[in-house]
This record gives C-alpha cells, sequence and structure tokens, in this order.
C-alpha cells in the first residue's frame, strides 16, 4: 500500500487484488500532474465528471469528495481496486458511478478526464462512444506518460472531439487540453471489426473473429495463438473447458468446434474481451453449443475441481510494468478448478520459463509443442494429492 498526497487529502491506495509483495503503486505522475492541475481551480471542474481508464482507482478516490463522479473503465481490476481504495478513504459506495466500456455513458458530461490508454483503437472507440453527451462547456484533459502520447493520439481528440493541444511535461507526464468544436453530425464507432482465420490454424480454420477495441491484435491472428491453435488438445465427449483470459474467445470457440461436447467457460478481466469472445463464439459455434461467459479476476468464484481442461495464454505486462503475478495467479488458481486428472495448457514465450512454476504448481509438466520463439506446455492436477 502507498500513500498519494494530494490537495484534497492522502489516500492509501492499493492495486486489486492487493499484494503486499508488490511494490508497484496504483498511480503515477500523469495521475498527479492531472489532480494538480484541476486542483489549480483554472477551469470549471463542477457537474458531472467523467473519468475515463482510471487504472486503479486513484483520480476518482481523490476527486469523489468533492465532485459528481463517474468512472468507465474496461478492466474488472480497476472497478473492484476502486471499490476497494473508497472503502479505505472512507467514501460511501454511491458516491461513485462504476460503469464499464460496455455500458450506455452518461449522456450529458461536464467534465472529460481521460487517463490515455496503451490501446490507441480503444481510445477511438470511447471517444465516440463519449462525444454525444459533450458539449460546448465541456473541460477535456488527457492525461498520460510522455511515451504513452503520440501525435496519432493527439489526432483521434482533436478528429473527434475538437482543437487539442499539449502542455509542458513535468516528471515524464504530460496533459492533453481539448475543446470541443461544433456538433456536426456525429460518425459512429468503427468497433468492433471482423476477420476470417486462415486455413492452417486446426480447428480454427475458416473461423470468423470479432474483436471490439482494445482486444489485444484485434486486427491479426498473433503467431503466438496461431501456433497454440495448430497444437491444442484433440479431445471428445463432455467436458467442463476453460479459455482462460479469453481475449476474442477465438481459442475456446476452435475447442467448441472441436468437441462439440464441450461446455466452454470464457473469462477475462476486460469487458471489451468479454464482449469480443461472446460475438466469437455465437458466430461460430453451433446453436447446441454450450458457453458461459465471465468478467472476472481468473478462476476467482469456480468452484474447485470443476474443469476438465484450462487453455491459458498469459499476459506478462500490466500496462507499462513486466510482471509475472498475473500468470502466477492464473496457474494457482487453475490448479484449484481442475478435477484430478485435469489438464492446464500453456503458451508462453521460451524465454518466460512457464514451466518452472509449472512443476513447482503440479509437480511437473510436459513441452506438447515448440518452435524457436514458443512453446506450448501440459501440466496435469495429480489425481491422489
Amino acid at each position: 500500500m502507498n500513500r498519494l498526497t494530494t490537495s484534497t487529502g492522502d489516500f492509501d491506495l492499493t492495486r486489486f487484488p492487493e499484494d503486499p509483495r508488490d511494490s508497484l503503486r496504483a498511480w503515477d505522475a500523469a495521475d498527479e500532474y492531472l489532480l494538480r492541475h484541476v486542483a489549480a481551480g483554472g477551469e470549471d471542474i463542477s457537474g458531472t465528471v467523467v473519468v475515463v481508464g482510471d487504472r486503479w482507482g486513484a483520480l476518482v478516490t481523490a476527486l469523489a469528495g468533492r465532485h459528481r463522479t463517474v468512472q468507465i473503465t474496461d478492466s474488472y481490476l480497476a472497478q473492484e481496486a476502486t471499490r476497494a481504495n473508497l472503502r479505505r478513504a472512507g467514501i460511501e459506495a454511491d458516491a461513485v458511478r462504476l460503469l464499464s466500456t460496455r455500458d450506455t455513458p452518461p449522456e450529458r458530461i461536464d467534465v472529460l478526464l481521460v487517463r490515455v490508454p496503451k490501446s490507441l483503437a480503444l481510445l477511438e472507440d470511447q471517444l465516440y462512444r463519449l462525444a454525444p453527451g459533450v458539449h460546448a462547456g465541456t473541460v477535456v484533459i488527457g492525461t498520460g506518460m510522455v511515451k504513452e502520447i503520440h501525435t496519432s493520439t493527439l489526432k483521434l481528440f482533436e478528429r473527434i472531439i475538437g482543437p487539442t493541444r499539449t502542455s509542458l511535461a513535468e516528471k515524464k507526464a504530460r496533459l492533453i487540453h481539448c475543446t470541443p468544436g461544433p456538433r456536426p453530425a456525429r460518425a459512429a464507432s468503427p468497433w468492433p471489426r471482423d476477420y476470417a482465420l486462415p486455413a492452417d490454424v486446426g480447428p480454427a480454420s475458416g473461423l470468423t473473429v470479432t474483436n471490439h477495441a482494445g482486444i489485444f491484435c484485434a486486427e491479426r491472428l498473433d503467431i503466438g495463438t496461431r501456433f497454440f491453435l495448430r497444437n491444442l488438445p484433440r479431445r471428445r465427449g463432455p467436458e467442463r473447458v476453460v479459455d482462460l483470459g479469453c481475449g476474442n474467445g477465438v481459442v475456446g470457440t476452435a475447442a467448441a468446434v472441436a468437441n462439440p461436447g464441450a461446455e466452454v467457460l470464457f473469462t477475462d478481466e476486460s469487458y471489451q474481451a468479454v464482449a469480443s469472445a461472446e460475438a466469437t463464439f455465437r458466430t461460430n459455434a453451433g446453436a447446441a453449443a454450450k458457453a458461459e461467459f465471465r468478467v472476472g479476476d481468473g478462476l476467482a468464484g469456480v468452484p474447485e475441481g470443476s474443469v476438465d481442461l484450462v487453455l491459458n495464454n498469459p499476459p506478462f505486462h500490466t500496462h507499462q510494468a513486466t510482471t509475472d503475478a498475473t500468470a502466477w495467479r492464473m496457474f494457482t488458481g487453475s490448479r484449484d478448478a481442475l478435477r484430478p486428472g485435469g489438464e492446464l495448457w500453456v503458451i508462453g514465450n521460451r524465454h518466460l520459463g512457464y514451466h518452472l512454476k509449472l512443476r513447482r504448481l503440479f509437480g511437473g509438466c510436459e513441452v506438447m509443442a515448440s518452435d524457436p520463439k514458443f512453446v506450448v506446455l501440459r501440466a496435469v492436477k495429480n489425481r491422489h494429492p
């Protein structure tokens, strides 16, 4: 836990799930820069304040005591962190309206504060969705680290909202100031987008994949997933399968197509991802195919011993930080959720050393496929604990 000091008070903030070994802060210099600017009082920060992309709730927690605030995020973990940080600050739960990127945004937005996301596509989609609520008097401010703000970022604000300029950099952070322009007919977001898979990816060959904005490799099949699809386990009969960290759902959908007897749980912490996975599954799986779609923290809430197969391509980045914490939680959750004899199949870059973690958790693992860049690993839950 770390303490954020602002003009409105001091706040003890953490990420979610809280881990005392995690030294990463729940905010950075970009968040601090924006809060200092808002506190300076140069602009009218009143009415409905919409905060987009607040990564761990630092912005919302600091603003909630004085403003009517709405948070919009694609991240389930960010929402849970926000709830925890608000409770810790003694702020009532209903003081902030928590929305996902899939929810309908407020009809009127008086202040729009945007933490620039890593994905330019997600920024584009959200600005299009928010633009109808922006009016001539709306204060629009973006923030991000200098390395996160590019010419293309500024062009999006300019094209969708209005004239845009940037601040001087402070502690490698920068602000974006945008003045809402005239209200011409607003174009619709170009997302979601579809693409067809090639004919060389095993059971996924020829499937149509739907991608909402912000999904990893939303415009093409990445080489890691391609390799995984070519080497998925061949199984038959009724079983419970989990596409863990499902992204656009292509892996779980391929498993369902290959084994019509399977029931697939698609789970991800991204609302955009789960919406993509459901669209991909509905387009390609037969009418009798069974699936569940869940936004959450990995396999939290899945009953122990209820799963036969977990398919997983774990992320190794959290925003700008490289970390194995997410992979470790996914592997631990998989071990708990699997039935005795159930299998976890993982793909990863060779250098990540996932085999060491799997051997520690499962007592062993097997290399099922490999190439110079990737490895597919199989770990089996012990039948006799």
